[in-house]
């Protein structure tokens, strides 16, 4: 069992920057891929990136790629998702999951952090 915790949401202005943490209990974070998705009002949650348990390989959903980067410190298992150039139609709640690196798959979900970015 795998209980991730996020942090690091808030309000900023658009083109500010934030960065969200994913903090997993357990000893077998290395394992697991990481991956941050969002839902925002109104919507479904969607994908926003993952990383592979080795850190190697990240993998980004178009609309933020060249402003978002997913990282992980395997040692304070804990996965980081460095927001920047932030616009209004990032708002949303940002949840952090983990699963094996094959197959796509997301066994445990955190509890979400919220992101809110004015115009």
């Amino acid at each position: 069992q795998v209980q991730l915790v996020e942090s690091g949401g808030g309000l900023v202005q658009a083109g500010g920057s934030l960065r969200l943490s994913c903090t997993a209990s357990g000893r077998t974070f290395s394992s697991y891929a990481m991956g941050w998705f969002r839902q925002g009002p109104g919507k479904e949650r969607e994908f926003v990136a993952r990383i592979w348990s080795t850190s190697d390989t990240q993998f980004y959903a178009d609309f933020v790629k060249g402003r978002f980067t997913i990282s992980r410190n395997n040692a304070k298992n804990t996965v980081y998702l460095q927001m920047n150039t932030l616009k209004p139609e990032d708002t949303a709640v940002y949840y952090c999951a983990a699963g094996p690196d094959v197959p796509v798959n997301y066994l445990y979900w955190g509890q979400g952090t919220q992101v809110t970015v004015s115009s």
